[in-house]
């Protein structure tokens, strides 16, 4: 049975108090933080920088999972390895030079992965996925939370995860936008084993009750 990792998305906690979301939500069972990094260009919002990134860092222990919605990428991907990022993620298509992008990102000693659009095929895996050590899905348009799921993430899920098995690599395939408790274990169904959760997870009354119900969805398995 896969390893299943939860990773709730600070995109839909409470801006003004997140040293405290972080550690509820850990304290509830989180695996991972999702950090999205908006910058109003590669997609129209606009949220986090390194500061912060640093700043949460002495908040919790498990690891900060950086997806860069950014253009260009490399610098930024730089200044989150050294704000205390233990996961760094971009989009393919915002990079000039996407081999040298995963580079600069393991120079740092961290791990790197691509992101994939809805509409984007996963091609460039031909010749990336020997450096990666996750693949994130989007099954929503970034930029924004609270969305609903794209149904044709879940094929998409699938052709991952056969690259994945055909590479003989342990690389985590991460599925992100309108994860929620009723549709977790058919996503796992298709191949994924690391789960961003936004909305279904920030602002309801609690953390630990929705974090138990997907694992309980996830053991169903």
């Amino acid at each position: 049975m896969p390893i299943f990792r939860i990773a709730p998305s600070l995109l839909s906690a409470d801006f003004a108090r997140l040293g405290e979301e972080v550690r509820d939500v850990v304290e509830a069972g989180a695996d991972w933080i999702h950090f999205d990094v908006m910058d109003n260009h590669y997609v129209p919002n606009l949220t986090f920088g390194p500061m912060v990134c640093q700043a949460l860092r002495r908040h919790t222990t498990v690891p900060i999972d950086v997806h860069l919605m950014v253009q260009p990428v490399d610098a930024l991907a730089q200044a989150f390895c050294r704000a205390g990022a233990d996961i760094v993620t971009f989009h393919p298509d915002a990079s000039t030079h996407v081999d040298r992008t995963l580079q600069l990102i393991q120079a740092e000693g961290r791990q790197c992965g691509l992101v994939f659009n809805p509409a984007t095929p996963l091609d460039v895996l031909e010749w990336t996925i020997d450096r990666l050590d996750v693949i994130l899905l989007m099954s929503v348009n970034p930029g924004f939370g609270g969305q609903g799921f794209i149904e044709h993430t879940l094929r998409k899920c699938e052709q991952a995860r056969r690259l994945i098995e055909r590479s003989g690599r342990d690389i985590r395939l991460e599925v992100d936008g309108g994860i929620k408790v009723d549709n977790i274990r058919r996503v796992a169904d298709a191949g994924a084993d690391t789960f961003v959760a936004g909305s279904a997870v920030f602002g309801q009354p609690s953390y630990k009750g929705v974090i138990d119900a997907m694992r309980a969805e996830l053991a169903r398995g």
